[in-house]
């Protein structure tokens, strides 16, 4: 019996690019917050 890679669930791949997906918003959250200088919880009006 072969084994069928699944294309759903937590595959490698779907790993590797939720990391890398991750990563960008948090240097984009951080960006926004350096060069606006308000936190994220500022801009969405929550404080």
């Amino acid at each position: 019996m072969q084994e069928q890679e699944s294309k759903f669930g937590f595959t490698s791949f779907s790993e590797i690019w939720n990391g890398r997906l991750a990563m960008l918003g948090f240097v984009i959250g951080l960006a926004t917050e350096l060069l606006t200088g308000q936190g994220i919880l500022q801009q969405l009006g929550l404080m």
